[in-house]
């Protein structure tokens, strides 16, 4: 009989599920929040993933239940569990992605690394921290940041004074971090089943411009300390009980350690290179793993993949009107559209380049990312 997998969320990544789903003969069905996603080509249904009743009915016949954000109410989710629902990752999982103070106490329970760090619930105990941590430091709304949202970098109370008046809409408490003196940033993609198989993706560099993932490269280059991070992705996923594919993004200091700065539990903007540079895929992987079926191998298919994000330019430029132009340039550069309206600094869809002269390799897929957003 045919597999199923719900996925909640109509966007890029449920997309992207869909050909991986397709190729293994597993029924991908999305509940989405609008018309017309970039998931449109999935079997979906649109409605509103806070409503337990819609849910329910979403969730008949699905083998599995997995996500292309984490939104969802965990409250909901371990609803769908009570009814038998195969929610992957569950509900117990998902509360550390969803909740940035929950996450920070289950990391400091396993004694993972991560930079000084403190819950705030006053203007005196921020005034503190930044005294002792400062000039400079992290602050984040525990709930609802992502893609650099929620997150600001301050050295007076001032600069956070609007998110104090609305606490309790935010988490009831501030998360406040140790600015981290950082030489890059990386990320180590994972995959566990139920059974407990594990595998991992070559650790990779990333590039933010404005919080968002602009480039990815894989491996990370020069000599990261890899084994650690591949420890860092199991006991994380372990420890937190995490079903599915894992990112855990770090910072890399000058002297090589290593310290966790955000987690998901999903396909990350980390892993796309994977659809061409890696055996298996994170989305093929994902819905193995949700499907409790062995995982594929991960290793580079090259020596090197590369991504770049297409990050909206304007209101009217979508980049698929000017892929030619690109693509004359650029013949071993993949080509990859959201299908999404235009929007200045909107995720609009990604290129990847696969091969062994890295160098060659950046300089004709940057030639056509620049085409494309110019």
């Amino acid at each position: 009989m045919q597999k199923v997998v719900g996925v909640i969320g109509g966007g890029q990544l449920a997309r992207m599920m869909h050909p991986a789903a397709i190729a293994m003969g597993i029924e991908l069905r999305v509940f989405s929040e609008t018309e017309n996603s970039s998931a449109h080509s999935a079997t979906t249904r649109v409605g509103d993933y806070t409503n337990l009743d819609e849910l329910k009915e979403f969730c008949k016949g699905v083998d599995a239940l997995s996500f292309d954000h984490e939104h969802v109410p965990v409250a909901l989710l371990a609803e769908l569990e009570k009814s038998g629902v195969a929610v992957r990752p569950g509900s117990q999982a998902l509360i550390h992605a969803q909740n940035k103070l929950v996450m920070r106490k289950k990391l400091a329970s396993l004694e993972l690394p991560m930079p000084a760090w403190q819950e705030i619930k006053s203007e005196e105990e921020l005034k503190n921290f930044i005294a002792l941590h400062g000039p400079e430091v992290i602050v984040k709304t525990p709930i609802g940041g992502y893609d650099g949202k929620g997150v600001r970098v301050v050295s007076e109370v001032s600069q956070v004074a609007d998110w104090f008046s609305q606490l309790d809409s935010i988490g009831g408490a501030l998360l406040a971090e140790q600015k981290i003196s950082f030489t890059r940033e990386l990320a180590i993609l994972s995959a566990r089943n139920p059974s407990g198989e594990f595998k991992t993706w070559p650790l990779v560099q990333t590039t933010q411009i404005s919080g968002v993932c602009a480039e990815v490269i894989a491996p990370a280059p020069g000599s990261p300390n890899i084994e650690l991070a591949i420890e860092i992705a199991r006991r994380v996923s372990e420890g937190l009980g995490v079903v599915g594919v894992l990112a855990v993004e770090l910072f890399e200091t000058q002297s090589g350690d290593l310290f966790i700065n955000e987690l998901a539990m999903r396909p990350h903007n980390s892993g796309h290179f994977s659809i061409e540079g890696s055996t298996t895929s994170q989305f093929e992987q994902h819905l193995r793993a949700v499907l409790d079926l062995p995982l594929g191998e991960t290793a580079l298919v090259a020596e090197h993949a590369v991504m770049l994000n297409l990050l909206g330019v304007d209101d009217s430029n979508t980049f698929v009107e000017r892929y030619q132009h690109a693509m004359a340039i650029a013949p071993n550069t993949k080509f990859h559209s959201y299908e999404k309206s235009a929007r200045k600094g909107r995720k609009m869809g990604h290129l990847t380049i696969v091969g062994n002269d890295l160098e060659s390799m950046l300089k004709e897929i940057r030639s056509a990312h620049q085409v494309l957003t110019k």
